[in-house]
């Protein structure tokens, strides 16, 4: 233990100093009762100071009662003691923030009190991957051999935009399942799909420029947005996805999600993806297609990816593997245009260098050898499974009383009630009830036109999916 203790060589004698010090670290908590003190020997060598200093000191607070010794054993903190705060605590200095840093300030309690309240009974939650069904012992293994097998040259610092073997194995597996084209060296491996879209942010937008992004739309891409110190134009979103109607004259960038839009669950028509791209393209604008579920459709024939449809360089791809493997993970990726790679490799390594060397290598392993895909086979039959239950028992209970969006792929969809209801009084009359449902309007840039309410259906047993939906028919 390393203790740091300013001496005097005037005033006081030494061991009075020491004394002192330790005795203060004790009331105010920062030794806490049983915790073990250094050895007088180590502490008088970190302190340059003789040993009887030091032995003087704690025979002192040993008479005082401050603490105890163990023969054989040490010196040890007495417990009864309260702590009690620092005299002459100094009066915290006012910083002031930058612009970006009074945004995030302002979005802190948002963020800290996201889920931290009890899960109810029969929790709805969205936006998780299915964690019961990952295959953690292949995983386990496969991180335990590159672990073993890794060449001291790997613990050094890696290329900022990620493992040529994970760009590689992601390139390979967009191409077949969502029809991206790319090439390794336009994948940049991010620390999940925020930080794609806070790099975004950072490289490509000056404050004040105009933005779109879909309203409702997803707050993580709204909050960075706003942090960016872009001006937000909501288009509006239907059935058929983002209105190519309500697109604005002129826009920076776009911010959409066509697969399964957040949080309606709509997707884009094929004809309102050529709209987007022509809009586009007129408009000298860039879109951002965040791709955070795309690999699970339920209904009709998958839709290519608008990367894919792109002829001119203007979409940039954001995917993550949050939803289909665990969040904890932490690991996402960008396919940028071949002029933006430069650009977006730097900001990676401005920020954080790189993305931990060893999870890429066993994510890239987990890829190649096809488990990658086996397991997304095996959420796709738990979704459908789970969905059909949901959607059986939202007609056997409510019935004609809801309109249901969202229910041809992702993992969640949304329930509108026909009748006027208020959101937070559902909520908590569910909540009451043992049911977890969470509201759609966090997610609108304006006050919503309707109530609506997403129930995710990845994590929860197909029992638990009746019964709630049983409990939530007498609230709404």
């Amino acid at each position: 233990m390393d203790l740091v203790i300013p001496l005097s060589r005037r005033g006081e004698p030494l061991y009075r100093q020491v004394y002192g010090a330790l005795r203060q670290a004790i009331l105010t908590g920062t030794f806490v009762a049983g915790q073990r003190l250094p050895s007088t020997r180590d502490l008088a060598e970190q302190l340059g100071i003789s040993r009887t200093v030091v032995v003087l000191a704690y025979d002192q607070l040993l008479a005082e009662g401050y603490v105890a010794g163990r023969a054989g054993s040490g010196t040890y903190v007495a417990g009864g003691l309260t702590p009690r705060p620092a005299a002459n605590t100094p009066t915290p200095a006012r910083i002031r923030l930058s612009r970006f840093g009074t945004a995030a300030a302002s979005i802190a309690p948002t963020i800290a009190s996201t889920r931290t309240a009890a899960k109810p009974r029969y929790d709805f939650a969205y936006g998780r991957s299915d964690v019961e069904c990952f295959p953690f012992e292949v995983w386990r293994r496969m991180l335990s051999r590159c672990a073993r097998e890794a060449p001291i040259s790997a613990l050094d610092y890696g290329p900022a935009g990620g493992s040529e073997a994970l760009r590689e194995a992601i390139c390979a597996h967009l191409r077949r399942s969502r029809g991206v084209v790319c090439e390794p060296a336009q994948v940049l491996i991010v620390s999940g799909s925020q930080q794609a879209l806070d790099l975004i942010a950072r490289v490509l937008i000056e404050r004040g420029d105009r933005v779109l992004i879909e309203d409702p739309g997803y707050q993580g891409t709204r909050e960075a947005l706003r942090a960016a110190g872009a001006r937000l134009h909501g288009a509006s979103v239907d059935r058929d996805g983002i209105d190519p109607a309500t697109l604005p004259q002129s826009a920076r960038l776009a911010f959409v999600t066509p697969s399964h839009q957040f949080p309606t669950g709509s997707i884009l028509s094929l004809a309102r993806r050529q709209a987007l791209l022509d809009w586009a393209r007129r408009k000298h604008a860039v879109i951002v297609e965040d791709d955070y579920d795309g690999e699970f459709r339920y209904e009709g024939q998958r839709l290519e990816s608008l990367q894919g449809m792109d002829t001119e360089g203007r979409v940039i791809y954001v995917g993550t593997f949050s939803r289909t493997i665990f969040s904890a993970l932490r690991i996402g990726y960008l396919i940028v245009p071949k002029t933006l790679q430069p650009a977006f490799s730097a900001a990676k390594w401005l920020c954080d260098r790189h993305t931990s060397t060893l999870e890429q290598e066993v994510l890239a392993a987990f890829i190649e050898a096809g488990y990658y895909e086996r397991h997304l086979r095996r959420v796709r039959r738990r979704n459908t499974s789970a969905r059909n239950v949901l959607l059986a028992a939202i007609e056997k209970h409510l019935g004609e009383r809801v309109e249901i969006t969202g229910a041809g792929g992702g993992a969640h969809i949304v329930v509108w009630p026909r009748s006027p209801v208020s959101e937070e009084e559902a909520i908590a009359a569910a909540a009451a009830r043992g049911v977890g449902i969470y509201g759609i309007g966090q997610y609108y840039l304006q006050r919503p036109s309707r109530t609506g309410f997403l129930l995710g259906y990845s994590r929860m047993r197909e029992s638990d999916i009746r019964e709630g939906i049983r409990r939530l028919a007498r609230v709404l």
